[in-house]
């Protein structure tokens, strides 16, 4: 993997593959650049060079304790600026929101294609306190817990989904992005309802949907095309259940490129 450095000192690791404009992909909970592989293989075959990213917290990149958002946005920067100075950007899931938070404070991000990003509005907000609850459970040597409790309350998986993970052998994985979930849901709690300098970036902005996916991220999805009048809003049925489809999304960026 490839690495550079973000505004405090710690080191990103992204992969890249393909030639042609920049893609930067930022993937959602618990996902690693590993993870974005199958978009990324689809976006390489479509012309693109597809850049895919451990966010802080997981794989290769490095951590700081009470990171906040802005460092994310910072993270995000130092990797477009490592691939060329301005890049496309694919975010899916709360790496859709931090996408467009990142955008609106600035960094050269000259398409944005907002995957299925889990903005509340205001409705049905978890708990306030749930980052610093993460953060305590981590600090008190229980990040099994911890990724249990931001399965139920920030993504509100239900019960006997998050219980078939656990006894998967999938959790042992999970748990060691344990720390990661205090970052999203401090990311997503700051910004549940985007700012007014969210709403009004000035660049193509694609709003991407599965036809079957949660309620709540078609609740989402929907509200934030009419709450920005210059985005427009595709429904790609490929994507199912939160999973978006990595050729069917190629080729929407493609054609919007």
């Amino acid at each position: 993997m490839d690495t550079t450095t973000s505004a405090d000192g710690i080191t990103i690791a992204f992969e890249k593959i393909g030639e042609g404009p920049p893609v930067v992909v930022v993937g959602g909970a618990f996902s690693e650049a590993a993870d974005g592989a199958g978009i990324a293989s689809a976006l390489a075959d479509a012309g693109f060079r597809a850049v895919t990213v451990d966010r802080r917290g997981r794989g290769s990149s490095g951590d700081r304790r009470g990171s906040t958002p802005d460092d994310e946005v910072a993270d995000l920067a130092a990797v477009i600026d490592a691939v060329g100075g301005q890049a496309i950007v694919l975010g899916h899931s709360s790496g859709a929101v931090l996408a467009l938070y990142a955008a609106a404070r600035g960094v050269p991000i000259t398409s944005l294609f907002l995957s299925e990003p889990p903005f509340r509005f205001g409705v049905g907000e978890p708990d306030p306190r749930l980052a610093e609850r993460l953060q305590e459970l981590i600090d008190s040597g229980q990040p099994d817990d911890a990724v249990v409790t931001f399965q139920l309350e920030g993504v509100e998986l239900p019960r006997g989904m998050v219980d078939q993970i656990r006894q998967s052998d999938l959790f042992p994985h999970l748990v060691g992005l344990a720390q990661s979930t205090v970052y999203d849901a401090r990311l997503t709690a700051a910004v549940s309802t985007p700012t007014p300098e969210m709403l009004s970036v000035a660049l193509p902005v694609t709003i991407l949907r599965g036809e079957q996916t949660f309620p709540m991220l078609i609740r989402a999805a929907d509200r934030l095309a009419e709450e920005m009048a210059a985005a427009d809003l595709v429904i790609v049925p490929e994507s199912v259940m939160h999973r978006p489809d990595p050729v069917a999304t190629a080729r929407v960026i493609a054609e919007r490129i």
